[in-house]
Formats: C-alpha cells, sequence, structure tokens
C-alpha cells in the first residue's frame, strides 16, 4: 500500500485542512490523535503514527487508560506527544464532568455509575471513593479514600465515614473500579461492603450501594454491577 506524509497528502485530505471544512466530527479518531501529534517520523506521517498508536492500545479508551510512559514508548512517539495526548483527554473528562453539573441526583444504580465513570474509567489501578448524598438522594459531594486493593486493612471505616460525617450526609454510595475490567465482587468486595452498611447504621449514615466499575464487552452490556441489585449488601 502507498503512504504518504500529510504534506504530500491533497490539501483537502489533510486533517487539519479537513477539520476547518467539515468539522472535527468528520475526522477519523486516528486522524484527531494526528492533529495533538503535529507531526509523525521519518517515513511515516503523523496519521499513519494515529493508527499505529490506536492499534496498540486497542480502543481510545484504552490509550486514555494508559500511562504517560506506555505511550511515550511506542517508536515516533515520545514523551511530548505522550503529555499532549493525556492532556487531551483530561480536558474530555473535565468537560463531561461540567456538561454533567455540580448537582446530580443519584436514585438508581446507573446514576451512581454516571456520576463517576469518566473519572474512573481510565484509571489503571483500584480506586474506593464515595458519593455523599443529602436527605433527597442530591449529591453532595465525591471523595476519594484509598488507592490499592479492596481489602479490610486500606479501607478503614474511619476514613470512609469522615468526609460523610463533616459534610452532614444522610447516605452515601461505596464505588470502586476494577481495572482488569471485570466488575464481579470478590469475597472482599462483599466483606468490605457488609462492614461499611455496619458501621454507616452506627453513625446513622446509610450506605445506599457499593458500584464496581468495569469494562463493557460484547457479552456485558453495563460496564458495573450493583452490589444491592445482586443482593450481596
Amino acid at each position: 500500500m502507498t503512504t504518504y506524509l500529510i504534506r504530500e497528502m491533497p490539501e483537502g485530505e489533510r486533517p487539519r485542512e479537513r477539520l476547518k471544512l467539515r468539522g472535527a466530527a468528520a475526522l477519523s479518531d486516528a486522524e484527531l490523535v494526528a492533529i495533538l501529534l503535529r507531526t509523525g517520523m521519518k517515513g511515516i506521517s503523523a496519521v499513519q503514527l494515529g493508527h499505529q498508536i490506536l492499534r496498540e492500545f486497542r480502543s481510545l479508551e484504552e490509550l486514555a487508560r494508559a500511562p504517560v510512559e506506555a505511550i511515550a514508548k511506542i517508536k515516533g512517539v515520545g514523551e511530548t506527544k505522550a503529555i499532549q495526548l493525556k492532556a487531551a483527554f483530561e480536558l474530555a473528562r473535565r468537560l463531561s464532568e461540567s456538561a454533567r453539573g455540580k448537582q446530580q441526583n443519584i436514585s438508581s444504580p446507573e446514576d451512581a455509575a454516571a456520576a463517576v465513570r469518566e473519572d474512573m474509567r481510565v484509571l489503571d489501578r483500584e480506586e474506593f471513593r464515595v458519593l455523599l448524598l443529602n436527605t433527597k438522594n442530591g449529591l453532595i459531594k465525591k471523595c476519594e479514600v484509598s488507592r490499592g486493593s479492596l481489602n479490610a486493612s486500606i479501607v478503614e471505616p474511619r476514613e470512609v465515614f469522615k468526609d460523610a460525617i463533616a459534610a452532614s450526609a444522610a447516605s452515601m454510595i461505596l464505588v470502586h473500579n476494577h481495572p482488569s475490567g471485570d466488575p464481579t465482587p470478590s469475597s472482599e468486595d462483599i466483606a468490605v461492603t457488609k462492614r461499611l452498611v455496619k458501621a454507616g447504621d452506627l453513625l446513622n449514615i446509610a450506605v445506599l450501594d457499593h458500584i464496581i466499575l468495569g469494562h463493557r464487552t460484547t457479552k456485558r452490556d453495563q460496564d458495573f454491577v450493583s452490589l444491592k441489585e445482586l443482593g450481596l449488601m
């Protein structure tokens, strides 16, 4: 297959020119990545390098999850281009967060998952967070509790509930992610949940649910599970 550098392409086919003429939505993922990269390498255009990056990480979501070091290792990318890509993904996440608004009502597991999905789906390790709710199930704030595999030694009730007490929260929803993509709860997940439910009862702060985030697949319609819906709390 014949390959061309961007400067050798007809002007109307170059990514930047196409974006100006047709809008960003008309460009492929690789072309948008190419604009962020700005340049390719000897014999390979930025568009071709964009295709290579997407093949390496299989999807935009996996690319967004990847650390700078992993992206920079791809031949022709390097640290500067990798940082540019990570900055673009972070801006997209913040835009999505802003569009959802600061005051949300959390009335279902779907609402809870939506409240944290953009923040947590690109994480490359487990993080445990809580959603603090008022008496009308309005979201007061989201709090990070711990990082690392979920176990009783890391997730201490005093750490989980200190922000809830300070914010006078009426209830909370527990959330953590499985970087493997499979949201199936482990025995440790279930044990920690039950322990925190009991602690919440003592403090009069109801633990309404525990959401575990993973990834959608062709065999799994949702990218999360609710321990409440599974009857595990």
